[in-house]
């Protein structure tokens, strides 16, 4: 499967704070602590890279709580094992740590109560989905998926070419990352129409980035990463344009929004 670099993880980490701390205020975090409180929570947490998704959710949840921690990438499991807890010292969960390239098939979920990711399911397949559906449904196992992105971009100032640099971009997100063809921006609404079909309770809410010029490094880096993408996808000719907003952009900072979907499923009560 793709994997992230851990200075791609570390630019990001606040940029998705932001934006989870804002779809929180929704119904999602409420409805889940509901649906877990009472029990020690066994939570399994796919493609965790360095460990952001449990810095962020882990306090948040009831405790008692055990983590599983999955990445294929050692050296970034190595650094979610130094680095990763709760906010509050005195609550940090108890944590394992597997190693396993998830495009091979899904750890195991015996006793797990909740199933979570973040920025993971936009890369996967439709058929890596319905597996995951699939074990979660038969074991009425709660799901967190989180930063799915959905295709929307929207810039501040605005330049001509940003929309055929977006269409560009989302056909790149359908190629393989790892899993077969991608679910790309479409992913959270894949997800949500295959999860009720199994039965679950499904809310979905924005988690849209909002990148000023004080995320400037986060800014550049994504940037960076979309022309590439573009070019690949462009091929051997016509990337003349591609160039002149790379660089129009990079002198032009100023608001940019990323769509993202938190997603939440719950198994029938």
């Amino acid at each position: 499967m793709s994997g992230f670099g851990r200075a791609w993880l570390a630019l990001r980490e606040p940029a998705d704070a932001r934006a989870r701390d804002r779809a929180a205020q929704h119904a999602l975090l409420p409805a889940l602590r509901h649906h877990l409180q009472g029990r020690r929570i066994h939570v399994l947490d796919l493609g965790c890279g360095t460990g952001a998704n449990l810095r962020w959710l882990a306090p948040r949840l009831p405790a008692p709580q055990h983590w599983r921690l999955v990445d294929h990438d050692a050296a970034l499991l190595a650094d979610a094992a130094h680095g990763a807890h709760g906010s509050r010292a005195d609550a940090a969960p108890e944590r394992s740590f597997e190693q396993q390239d998830l495009a091979a098939g899904l750890p195991d979920l015996h006793e797990v109560d909740l199933v979570t990711a973040a920025a993971l399911l936009d890369l996967v397949s439709r058929a890596w989905l319905a597996g995951l559906v699939a074990a979660c449904a038969a074991r009425r196992t709660a799901l967190l998926l989180a930063l799915s992105y959905d295709g929307r971009i929207a810039f501040l100032p605005r330049h001509r070419d940003d929309a055929r640099v977006r269409d560009a971009l989302n056909r790149h997100q359908l190629r393989d990352k790892g899993f077969a063809a991608a679910l790309g921006p479409g992913a959270a609404a894949a997800a949500g129409a295959s999860l009720q079909r199994a039965g679950y309770r499904v809310t979905q809410v924005r988690s849209d980035w909002w990148l000023t010029r004080a995320d400037a490094a986060l800014h550049d880096a994504l940037i960076g990463g979309w022309a590439d993408a573009v070019r690949e996808q462009a091929g051997s000719g016509g990337c003349a344009w591609i160039e002149r907003w790379h660089a129009w952009r990079l002198a032009h900072r100023a608001a940019l929004r990323v769509g993202h979907v938190d997603l939440l499923a719950l198994p029938p009560a």
